[in-house]
């Protein structure tokens, strides 16, 4: 049997859920306890002490039924409430039952109404005020008649008690049971805090704790960390150390070409320029976002710094749209790249950059968009790959770079816990990209 229509109205957090689990089964319990013993036990019950209260009630009717007044009626029956325990007067021409309100957790008192209505014809009324008293009305030849009782003869004393105390401490267990419950799943949030902040490119300190398992997946998350970040610096240090090695001869060969006449030099000096930003380009590819520790920043400042940067290098560049406003935790070094990347892409393609950002509880969205030529649905997904360049989507009358601009961004995005996505401007008709990074 298929439970996939279960799964929307399932909670989705694991404490949630846990709790669901450990709740669910004591409220069946309570009401598989209190139905059965409704049903089996205490109906029974009062069916029996009614029924025997209404046959003292009706040899009370058979000793007065001869009786010709009140008076006569009252003196005949004096002997049996002595021993019955009753109390018996004559209501008045123009006086009426006084039914009132019954206690709102007497839930077997519509029982005993019933039974007493099939047992006694002549009842005209019942009243059960109180756990103490029960007052009987009802029709005789000589006019209607109260008769007062222990209401302990009709019913068992306090049925509720039994109901009030599985509640009571069901609610005293669960509770301890919930404390119970989020200390050992307390490890376990912690647990996923650290590596949603390492998703993040935030590393947090965080120590295993908890059941045996949940240690075990502790310390193997801490040993793909300790993995992962070993990885990162490796390969920052193996760019950086083959990049730093190339700029030593590429150094003699500026010096070499200094030393050549102006026309035959020019074509190797473009070259080696092509070199230099190859390298370059290999340099901030392997940085990626590992300069600087992430910190509170303002995203919209800092991309005004950006953009006017941009215009004094002689770009045509504008922050346009700013929405939302507050601060997130970002690495401004690595930011700085990728957005510099895009600007630079969207002006080498085109003829000009809108930047704009969006600012909400839960995301930060950095949009970039030019007015080229744009990149084909098809090939955005490889646009994204180190060392790709998309000739017949891009001007190459304008350079096409070293194909490490969007991989870069990526990265940078990534580091973040973000993504970056491409797709097409619909204000300028190019090209646009978005980095977009969780809160």
């Amino acid at each position: 049997m298929s439970s996939a229509w279960l799964k929307p109205y399932m909670p989705r957090s694991l404490y949630a859920r846990a709790a669901l689990i450990l709740v669910l089964p004591v409220i069946v319990l309570l009401l598989v306890v209190g139905i059965a013993f409704l049903q089996k036990h205490l109906e029974d019950v009062t069916e029996q002490m009614t029924r025997t209260a209404s046959r003292e009630v009706m040899l009370v009717l058979a000793t007065m039924q001869d009786a010709e007044t009140q008076q006569q009626a009252m003196a005949e029956i004096r002997p049996d409430l002595s021993a019955l325990e009753m109390k018996v007067r004559f209501l008045g021409i123009n006086e009426r039952p006084e039914v009132g309100y019954r206690r709102w957790y007497d839930f077997i008192a519509p029982q005993v109404d019933s039974d007493l209505h099939a047992f006694l014809p002549n009842l005209v009324a019942i009243a059960l005020p109180s756990g103490d008293e029960a007052r009987l009305y009802l029709n005789t030849d000589l006019g209607l008649l109260q008769l007062t009782m222990d209401r302990r003869r009709l019913s068992p004393a306090a049925p509720h008690q039994l109901i009030v105390t599985m509640v009571f401490f069901a609610v005293i267990m669960t509770s301890i049971s919930f404390l119970y419950m989020r200390n050992q799943l307390r490890p376990i949030t912690r647990l996923a805090d650290a590596a949603q902040a390492f998703g993040r490119g935030r590393v947090v300190p965080y120590a295993p704790g908890g059941a045996i398992e949940v240690r075990a997946a502790g310390n193997a998350f801490l040993d793909m960390r300790a993995r992962i970040e070993r990885q990162m610096e490796q390969r920052t240090m193996m760019l950086s150390g083959v990049s730093h090695d190339l700029r030593t001869p590429l150094t003699r060969l500026k010096l070499g070409l200094s030393m050549l006449p102006e026309d035959e030099a020019t074509p190797l000096q473009k070259d080696v320029d092509e070199m230099q930003l190859l390298l370059d380009a290999f340099l901030d590819f392997s940085r990626g976002a590992a300069e600087g520790a992430p910190e509170q920043v303002d995203p919209s400042e800092l991309l005004k710094q950006i953009v006017n940067d941009a215009q004094r290098a002689g770009h045509t560049a504008e922050l346009v749209a700013t929405e939302g406003s507050g601060t997130a935790m970002l690495r401004p070094t690595s930011i700085r790249r990728a957005v510099e990347n895009l600007i630079g892409n969207a002006v080498r393609y085109g003829n000009r950059a809108e930047v704009s950002l969006s600012l909400t509880p839960k995301t930060l969205r950095i949009r970039v968009e030019d007015d080229g030529p744009g990149i084909p649905p098809e090939q955005r997904t490889e646009a994204v790959k180190p060392f790709s360049r998309l000739d017949p989507a891009r001007n190459q009358n304008q350079g096409s770079g070293v194909g490490l601009g969007l991989a870069i961004v990526a990265d940078i995005a990534r580091a973040h816990g973000g993504v970056l996505r491409l797709g097409k401007s619909e204000r300028l008709g190019g090209l646009s990209a978005d980095i977009i990074i969780g809160r």
